[in-house]
């Protein structure tokens, strides 16, 4: 045997076993899931769970036609952008970012041509990733999550139950929620008309939250509104506690705060948006551009109240309320 010829024997069977490894089956599609969530937290788990059965009722079976490559980041700003950065060097089909800004914020500053699908976000336009609601007009489109205007909502709602709130605390983690002025606008402009003050106060972690909870908890005919972020998200075992132990009445967005001993909540079913991102998923996989994919709004929404923790805070819930609550638990 020739030298040249043996030499390109050896090293094509080096290469070999590398390149039948790195074979993927015909038609495999990837999708890489961008999480802000710490990897054994039920909540994303069982997000990520209805999202995948909503995908394999459409056709998409894992390890067959579609594999996700995951990344659980949490809320560190260096993490989400590492976590960013690794899935787009990956250079997937599709990107999800499941519910944050920043780390939809951070997908978009690293790609500008792999689709990125987010689910339950703020103000996409205000935010800049989308040109219109209607014809997003990038490589960015997706499912909101809250809009602004429902601070009106959870100030009626502090206002039924508790009619002699005249000041409300609005916490807010800046890191998490960029979006927070967009809300911080929408109180201002509805508390003169149910005469309540509005204080904003940024909370950059869980020991600044306790300080302020326990500052504005001596002050009379106070209540608190946390603005929506995956700081709240993540926390809301811990903020159930704090505001229960400080006796403040306080108003959450996702159905985890009252089931964790919270006063009540009013917003989007998040579960409902999982299961008809998949459809989006579906899609674009089949090709569609998220430029020609409208943005979604939220079409289920859900009012939970404690009603253990309205008394213990002295409240009564108007029966008008309770019969209208999609849950209520005593």
């Amino acid at each position: 045997m020739r030298r040249r010829e043996f030499i390109t024997i050896v090293g094509w069977m080096a290469v070999w076993p590398l390149a039948v490894r790195a074979q993927q089956p015909v038609g495999l599609r990837r999708v890489g899931v961008l999480l802000v969530f710490r990897e054994g937290d039920p909540a994303p788990q069982a997000q990520l769970a209805v999202l995948q059965k909503a995908l394999t009722e459409l056709g998409w079976t894992e390890d067959r036609n579609i594999k996700f490559e995951y990344r659980w980041v949490g809320n560190d700003v260096s993490f989400i952008q590492r976590g960013a950065q690794e899935l787009v060097a990956l250079q997937p089909d599709l990107i999800i970012s499941a519910g944050s800004s920043p780390a939809t914020a951070a997908l978009q500053q690293q790609t500008k041509t792999i689709p990125i699908l987010f689910v339950n976000i703020v103000d996409p336009v205000g935010q800049g990733f989308v040109t219109s609601l209607a014809r997003p007009g990038g490589n960015v489109t997706g499912f909101v999550n809250l809009d602004t205007s429902m601070a009106g909502k959870w100030l009626e709602l502090l206002k039924q139950v508790m009619p002699r709130a005249t000041r409300v605390v609005i916490p807010f983690n800046a890191a998490t929620s960029p979006y927070a002025d967009f809300y911080l606008d929408y109180f201002k402009s509805n508390s003169e008309a149910l005469g309540a003050q509005i204080i904003a106060a940024p909370v950059p972690d869980m020991a600044a939250f306790e300080s302020l909870v326990a500052a504005q908890s001596r002050e009379p005919s106070t209540g608190m509104i946390p603005v929506p972020s995956t700081f709240v998200f993540a926390n809301n075992a811990e903020i159930a506690a704090t505001v229960a132990r400080y006796r403040l009445p306080t108003i959450g967005f996702n159905h985890i705060f009252p089931q964790a001993g919270g006063l009540l909540s009013y917003g989007n079913d998040i579960m409902d948006n999982y299961h008809r991102a998949a459809v989006y998923v579906d899609r674009i996989l089949k090709g569609e551009k998220p430029s020609e994919l409208p943005v979604q709004f939220p079409i289920k929404f859900e009012l939970v109240i404690n009603l253990k923790a309205a008394k213990v805070l002295g409240l009564e819930i108007p029966p008008a309320l309770l019969a209208i609550a999609d849950e209520v638990i005593e």
